[in-house]
């Protein structure tokens, strides 16, 4: 259990001074004046209430950096008030007409409310995902079964080689997908089939583990990487500091168009500055026009539109992988994403 008090103070304080409006952030026509969160809301779907632009709720809540990042703000039975003058925010119990005070609050840290709907990337958040050529390489290899079946199940035993003595937890997967960048042509990574999870059961040569969970048949030839731990995900929504430039590289399922609320992945990932909770707008690859006048054939790029925003929840090197949250029409691969 952890207490957590919430500085209302200083931001009543911050209000009274005078300090000037969050720049361009809109009320929502319909906002309540206040609203009680309730278990299976999301920062997104919060803001959403009461602000146009749900993805600029840091700028109302004045927080900062570290807050952004992992802020474990909001918990069921809070109520949230909105001040209009900003607008700002601010979370605390109404108290008589005109006043708020700071509340105590004891909740477990699991408990807080997520930034978007976790039910819609669980599977994403811990499992392998994307390996590129040195996760390959580095990766631990099953050799064998033990009753040398040509696969194998939960409970069952196998023998792996590369296996690091500080690891005794593994996830096992496939390498199927190559991510190729559309922009390129490069295969920048691997997309990877989760398998099932194995445990270290004797430090031998080669080293013996038992399968603790599969999805699908295991085999020799399969991979191991060690096992992630499970992320508490309450990143507030937000945008990059830097200017980004990228491309939606593949769909989830392998689909050619997709839409609200499904996985989407992207080109550029941690080198390129993107971490998680930043917010990307969408633009429409309209492609190139062909025309043929009386002076001939002439060809246009058309200009790209900007219908949608997708949430970034997870990241690697060159890759990170995003939830689209609005969208106005389908997205399609090789669309641009970009700061909002």
């Amino acid at each position: 259990m952890i207490r957590i008090i919430f500085p209302l103070i200083v931001s009543i304080a911050t209000l009274v001074s005078g300090v000037a409006a969050a720049q361009g952030v809109s009320v929502a026509d319909d906002a309540p004046d206040s609203y009680t969160v309730v278990k299976g809301d999301t920062l997104w779907g919060i803001s959403g209430r009461f602000l146009r632009q749900p993805w600029r709720w840091p700028e109302v809540w004045r927080l900062n950096r570290d807050e952004i990042r992992n802020p474990h703000l909001i918990y069921p039975g809070q109520i949230i008030h909105l001040d209009r003058s900003g607008p700002w925010l601010s979370i605390g119990r109404r108290v008589g007409t005109d006043k708020l005070f700071p509340q105590v609050y004891e909740e477990a840290l699991g408990s807080a409310i997520p930034s978007i709907p976790l039910n819609v990337i669980e599977p994403f958040l811990t499992r392998p995902l994307v390996v590129d050529e040195a996760g390959l390489e580095g990766a631990a290899t099953i050799i064998a079964t033990e009753t040398s079946r040509v696969y194998v199940g939960a409970g069952d035993t196998v023998f792996a080689k590369n296996v690091r003595d500080d690891v005794d937890v593994w996830q096992i997967f496939r390498p199927v997908k190559p991510m190729v960048d559309p922009a390129s042509g490069e295969t920048i990574a691997y997309e990877a089939a989760y398998l099932g999870a194995a445990r270290v059961s004797e430090r031998s040569d080669p080293v013996t583990l038992e399968i603790v969970d599969a999805v699908e048949e295991i085999g020799a030839g399969d991979l191991m990487l060690p096992s992630v731990t499970p992320n508490v995900f309450s990143y507030v929504p937000h945008a990059p500091e830097n200017a980004v430039d990228g491309r939606l590289m593949s769909i989830y399922r392998g689909v050619a168009e997709t839409g609200r609320l499904n996985v989407v992945a992207l080109n550029i990932g941690e080198r390129d500055g993107l971490e998680r909770g930043h917010v990307l707008a969408l633009y429409r690859n309209r492609g190139i026009a062909e025309y043929k006048g009386d002076e001939g054939k002439e060809s246009f790029q058309l200009p790209e539109k900007r219908y949608g925003l997708v949430f970034v929840f997870r990241t690697f090197e060159r890759v990170a992988y995003a939830l689209v949250m609005d969208s106005d029409g389908p997205v399609t691969i090789n669309d641009a994403v970009r700061k909002p």
